[in-house]
């Protein structure tokens, strides 16, 4: 069984004092306002730290307040996110920071429930900006912190179940300085994401190893236990590029409650059971957009992962054979010329293709 760990204070304070010693200069430790915490949290959900750094310093160079963002067009945020990934995060971001604005002033609401009351800001991230920012007494737990406590306490379970996460952040209360509540978040995750890794734990590293419950039994591995994934699905899609004698393409932008929403595409989707990729890529433009195309030359077939699926992109030159497009199914839709497509707001799968026409692959006509 495993022994007595050390007392709480004891193991919050070789915590606090190994982060003060071994924290990583990141950008958004540099500046702790509100909004860039926000900002910086938003983006490090389901991204990696090194992948979001970028991003993050050109957001801020393009949107450096809550008020510019605010005041920027959807489609705007969309593209200085664009390569991200998730783009539900900018809209939900985007939508905050204008409600902040109107019913709020520009002023943040200091507390976990006033920030977890703006659209879409979840637990996690109203805990971590309450903290953070505000010196609130709430735990911020993501999957890293999830991992150092289930193997310093040896919690067996899944961290995904209610029941495993109320005791994981139960644990994590237990141990949570009142007056320095953003830094004991930050560090128990910092920790998670530099020692405590899913795989091979620097162990020899930690500051907390004398008191690891799973280390003790010689079992890092087996905390915290993770049901096993499913096989991600996989799609056929079609998508159509449509090219005039002027040399301009059909893109179409997504509606915001889709998958995907507010970003442009080449008009498509996914193939249905029965169908040719030919017949689904006529039956979408006809429901999209309400035109008869022909499709025609198969030009090229990408293949790209999402989280929860995966599609084979089959891309097809296709020509209107009646009708004018017409919005049914779909935000908007434009005739844009090739090097216009750089401005538009587009998934990784379909910028592709917008580079590929760029190349000059699909002559006019």
């Amino acid at each position: 069984m495993p022994g007595t760990p050390p007392p709480p204070d004891d193991l919050t304070s070789l915590l606090l004092g190994w982060f003060t010693d071994h924290a990583r200069d990141l950008p958004w430790r540099r500046e702790r306002t509100p909004y860039r915490i926000w900002v910086a949290e938003v983006m490090l959900q389901q991204t990696r730290v090194e992948t979001a750094i970028p991003y993050y310093e050109q957001f801020l160079a393009r949107f450096p307040t809550l008020n510019a963002l605010a005041a920027a067009p959807l489609e705007a945020v969309l593209k200085a996110w664009e390569g991200l990934g998730y783009y539900a995060r900018a809209r939900h971001l985007h939508a905050a920071a204008r409600q902040v604005v109107e019913r709020h002033a520009g002023c943040w609401p200091p507390t976990y429930d006033g920030l977890l009351a703006l659209p879409e800001v979840g637990p996690y991230i109203a805990a971590a900006v309450a903290s953070i920012a505000f010196g609130q007494p709430v735990v911020a737990l993501d999957g890293n912190g999830c991992r150092v406590l289930a193997r310093l306490f040896a919690v067996a379970g899944d961290p995904r179940r209610r029941p495993v996460r109320q005791e994981l952040e139960s644990l994590a209360r237990s141990l949570l300085p009142p007056d320095r509540p953003g830094l004991f978040n930050e560090a128990l995750i910092e920790l998670g994401a530099t020692v405590c890794l899913p795989r091979a734990p620097r162990c020899e590293r930690c500051p907390l190893r004398d008191a690891c419950q799973a280390r003790r039994l010689g079992r890092e591995a087996d905390f915290p236990i993770r049901a096993p994934r499913r096989a991600a699905p996989l799609y056929d899609v079609a998508a159509a590029v449509v090219r005039r004698r002027d040399g301009r393409v059909l893109v179409a932008r997504r509606a915001l409650g889709d998958f995907l929403g507010g970003l442009w595409e080449f008009p498509g989707g996914k193939r249905e059971e029965g169908e040719s990729l030919e017949e689904c890529l006529a039956r979408e433009m006809r429901e999209e957009l309400g035109i008869e195309v022909e499709v025609g030359e198969h030009m090229l077939t990408l293949h790209h992962a999402y989280t929860h699926f995966r599609i084979n992109l089959h891309v097809y030159r296709c020509a209107v054979r009646s009708g004018e497009p017409r919005c049914l199914e779909c935000a908007d839709f434009c005739w844009a010329a090739p090097a216009e497509l750089d401005a538009l707001p587009m998934s990784v799968a379909d910028r592709r293709i917008a580079q590929w026409v760029q190349s000059g692959a699909i002559p006019a006509g």
